[in-house]
């Protein structure tokens, strides 16, 4: 197999999109369009992948980190031009290159592998692929001879009226022999109504030259989109959200309402887990087998064990055990670590804390900065006081301890291995192993007050 290469074009600003945001770092399920890109071209096997960047470089090449080799094109000149700037890291080697555009997030490495197949097998000097368009508007048109070869592709602003109703796309998705293509380059002129040096021109010149130019025709349009304005962005999120769910749930996932079920490019889930609807998955997520998730549930970069169940719930860069079960309406935050069987009910929220196997947070409850420990049962409304207004302190319960309702738990502090915690308390020392702390206030009985109270009411309504 031949060496082959990626030169990804990543430079362009895309004032369309009308945003802040470089276009290509637009998200697309979660994961910006030019890291789509080049995780498929690594998906084809690419020996090496050379980004051609412009505006918005540093956070491109922060984006894509090591994935990747970067060159800055610090003039907008056209697609021929970006190419170009790909010289000094590719010319002169033997090989084949797939050059992609950075906002063409939806073409699958089984459609470039087709393309570079394709391009070889017919030992071509270039390969273009092309999709047939029901509206071409915006595309560059594939012109091909009354025998079906191909002539050139134009774009479409230098396209005649007729030339401008060919339906068959330029999809801005090439192969070349890596030599020829910067030797051809070289040759590229910018005589067209934008001033630009056009990648497609290399075609043209090849065929004067008689080399073989071939097309590959991929049968998905869809997946060719190149992502221009916030209208198209909607739609690719559309297909590929459909893609996702269609892969998870031949992969055993039961999907209840795929149209209004989210999952990000990067999550894993298990089979015969059960996604309700308004279930959203972001981030590189890993969900076990039979769970249960949702309705309305958020999960962000967070693991799931085998049979836990998430309702209603937002949860953020934690990890949730075996058997575990959350919600509804509850709040997990991040750094959070609960255990096996663990029971986190309505309106809890948990920061940065570990609860060990079989420990209950039923509800109307704060737990922030806490380590608790295994079988341990914290009542309605407690709250561990985790702030001074300066410093973040850390709260310990330890195995079997019981916390009463209402109870206020103020940090730095310990509940000992089996205590109790009478409800209605404001713990500020630490309550040994065994022990009972009650720190509330001690109750007193006023006999007859009501009656009193209201014989002064009435005189008081009668002086009136």
């Amino acid at each position: 197999m031949t060496n082959t290469y990626a030169v990804i074009l990543a430079a362009g600003q895309g004032t369309r999109m009308k945003s802040k945001l470089y276009k290509v770092l637009h998200p697309v399920c979660g994961k910006p369009m030019v890291s789509h890109v080049v995780d498929n071209v690594r998906g084809v096997g690419a020996d090496r992948v050379v980004t051609i960047v412009g505006f918005g470089a540093e956070k491109v090449e922060e984006e894509v980190g090591g994935r990747s080799e970067f060159v800055l094109q610090e003039e907008q000149l056209g697609t021929g031009h970006a190419v170009l700037q790909a010289e000094q890291n590719l010319g002169g080697l033997d090989g084949t290159t797939i050059v992609v555009c950075g906002d063409t997030p939806l073409i699958t490495p089984e459609t470039m592998k087709a393309l570079i197949d394709h391009h070889n097998e017919t030992k071509a000097k270039a390969t273009i692929l092309t999709a047939f368009a029901d509206d071409p508007t915006g595309y560059g048109r594939i012109i091909r001879d009354g025998n079906g070869n191909f002539l050139r592709s134009v774009e479409q602003k230098d396209a005649s009226p007729e030339e401008q109703q060919v339906r068959e796309i330029n999809t801005g998705t090439y192969c070349f022999d890596n030599k020829t293509l910067f030797e051809t380059l070289q040759k590229v002129g910018n005589d067209n109504a934008q001033g630009e040096y056009y990648l497609p021109d290399v075609f043209g010149i090849l065929l004067s030259e008689g080399e073989t130019i071939a097309a590959y025709a991929t049968n998905d349009f869809e997946e060719t989109l190149g992502v221009n304005d916030r209208v198209v962005l909607a739609e690719a999120e559309r297909v590929m959200r459909r893609r996702i769910a269609e892969k998870h749930m031949r992969g055993g996932v039961t999907i209840q309402d795929p149209a209004n079920t989210y999952i990000s490019a990067d999550a894993e889930i298990g089979r015969d887990t059960v996604l309700m609807p308004g279930t959203v998955i972001e981030g590189r997520t890993v969900i076990g087998e039979d769970c249960l998730i949702g309705p309305g549930s958020q999960i962000k970069d967070s693991v799931i064990g085998d049979r836990a169940t998430i309702r209603q719930s937002v949860v953020m860069s934690s990890k949730i055990g075996e058997d575990a079960a959350v919600g509804p309406f509850a709040h997990i935050r991040p750094e959070s670590d609960l255990g096996n069987s663990v029971k986190i009910g309505n309106f809890v929220e948990v920061k940065k804390s570990n609860l060990g196997e079989g420990s209950k947070v039923s509800h109307l409850s704060y737990i922030g900065d806490t380590d608790i420990g295994e079988r341990v049962n914290m009542g309605c409304g407690t709250i561990t006081v985790n702030y001074d207004g300066a410093n973040k302190f850390r709260t310990t319960i330890e195995d079997d301890a019981f916390v009463g309702c209402n109870s206020n738990l103020v940090a730095p502090v310990t509940v000992g291995k089996g205590a109790y915690v009478a409800a209605g308390s404001t713990v500020t020392k630490n309550v040994p192993e065994n022990a009972l702390a009650i720190a509330r206030s001690r109750q007193e009985n006023k006999e007859g007050y009501v009656e009193k109270m209201n014989k002064k009411r009435s005189e008081e309504q009668s002086k009136k």
